[in-house]
């Protein structure tokens, strides 16, 4: 039996295939699913691989399945489908022919409600092995879903919605952002250093083995998400509440300028993962569990905010997310953050400063909500972004940044996000 077939070999494609039909049958995303410990089962190098399996494959999804209906008379049932996508994926993706389809044959064989369709699958997929060098380039460039898609050819144009599904489809490479020297940290781990300071890796690696992990120099987070914390400009011995503070990035660089970090998450779970990276990298922070809404504390000198949103923005890497919402809870997130504003700036002291951010690319999460937040405080204002290496052309209005996936395309893009710096009045 070849190694594709055997059980350690099919045991990955398994998970992912899991990963699959509950992303795209049960409308659940691929974190809650991680988290609830769906790839548990597997040693580390099968959880690498069942996840960026899972993740491939969604993000190719509509190319999939254009190249599958070229062969099929009619729709299989979503596990079969799911199996046959996952599979295109891997062809495309240069693996063997001969291991894809047998794996793939072996996986539908497994279910006694599908096993009547091996012949098919292995039918099909010998067909789609043979079409692949012609027809995959020549497929669209997979687009955002409807719900999502409108909104932001409103914002920005067809043209940028065109670019940003481009950089989705192109994914993310991997970032880190550095305890202290970025250069040294680029130095170790193979990578190069942008003008914003991030350290950017072109292809992902299994993170717990680069140079410098154990040692907590250095904690993965998109460039994007790094800039926030840059732009509220922390400073030694400053008092810093964290709102919504996990996994817990933007703590980690609050804690190491040498401020007095209270780092605030809903999640008990949730803020245990900033506990093991905090504990990682040496830095320590206050940690507290509750509700951002009733936090009771004396003032901060300086609040950041990234708000709980759509996370529209963070689709490059979590090709999940437009298979896990339709966009229906989104007014009760706007809601939600409107809030969340005003609540930080009521445990803000007067001259402090707000950083408040979202990885959204809706202008609603964004500018809009600065927009009423200016309107609901009438003396609070909008400062200067300017963090270093930034571009001109991220200035957003009523002020502010505005990140797209599209920007840097030839450094690998960018996260989604939107973030302005608000001072209260003194």
């Amino acid at each position: 039996m070849s190694r594709d077939t055997s059980q350690q070999g099919l045991a990955p494609r398994r998970a992912a295939l899991h990963l699959l039909d509950q992303v795209t049958g049960e409308q659940r995303p691929m974190s809650e699913l991680l988290s609830e410990g769906a790839l548990d089962h597997l040693d580390p190098e099968g959880r690498a691989r069942a996840q960026r399996l899972a993740t491939q494959t969604l993000r190719g999804l509509p190319r999939a399945d254009r190249m599958l209906a070229r062969f099929l008379q009619k729709t299989p049932p979503l596990h079969v489908r799911n199996i046959l996508r996952l599979s295109t994926i891997e062809l495309a993706g240069g693996e063997a022919a001969h291991g894809v389809v047998n794996a793939a044959v072996a996986m539908v064989g497994m279910n006694k409600r599908t096993a009547g369709m091996k012949g098919l699958v292995n039918a099909v997929l010998r067909k789609v092995a043979a079409d692949l060098p012609g027809g995959w380039d020549k497929l669209a460039v997979p687009r955002l879903p409807k719900w999502l898609r409108e909104p932001l050819k409103a914002a920005y144009g067809p043209q940028v919605v065109a670019e940003i599904e481009r950089a989705h489809f192109a994914g993310a490479p991997l970032d880190l952002t550095a305890k202290t020297d970025p250069q040294a940290v680029a130095e170790a781990v193979g990578g190069t250093v942008l003008p914003t300071g991030t350290v950017r890796l072109a292809k992902g690696r299994q993170v717990s083995g680069l140079p410098g992990y154990e040692a907590g120099d250095w904690w993965v987070q998109d460039a994007a998400a790094a800039l926030p914390a840059r732009m509220l400009a922390a400073q030694p011995g400053e008092r810093v509440l964290d709102l919504c503070a996990a996994p817990g990035g933007k703590t980690l660089q609050l804690a190491a300028t040498g401020a007095e970090v209270t780092a605030l998450d809903i999640s008990d779970g949730r803020m245990g993962r900033v506990r093991q990276n905090l504990n990682r990298a040496g830095l320590s922070a206050d940690l507290v569990v509750a509700d951002a809404l009733t936090y009771e504390a004396a003032p901060f000198d300086a609040i950041l905010l990234d708000a709980p949103c759509s996370a529209t923005g963070t689709i490059r890497r979590h090709p999940d997310l437009p298979h896990a919402r339709d966009g229906s809870d989104f007014q009760k997130l706007f809601q939600l953050q409107a809030a969340l504003i005003d609540r930080a700036l009521a445990l803000l002291k007067p001259g402090g400063r707000l950083a408040f951010c979202t990885c959204s690319l809706l202008p609603d999460e964004g500018e809009v909500q600065v927009e009423a937040a200016l309107a609901r405080h009438p003396e609070l204002r909008v400062e200067a972004a300017d963090p270093p290496g930034m571009d001109a052309t991220w200035h957003s209005e009523p002020g502010g940044l505005r990140l797209r996936p599209d920007h840097w395309a030839d450094r690998g893009g960018m996260d989604g996000f939107y973030m302005a710096l608000l001072r209260k009045p003194a």
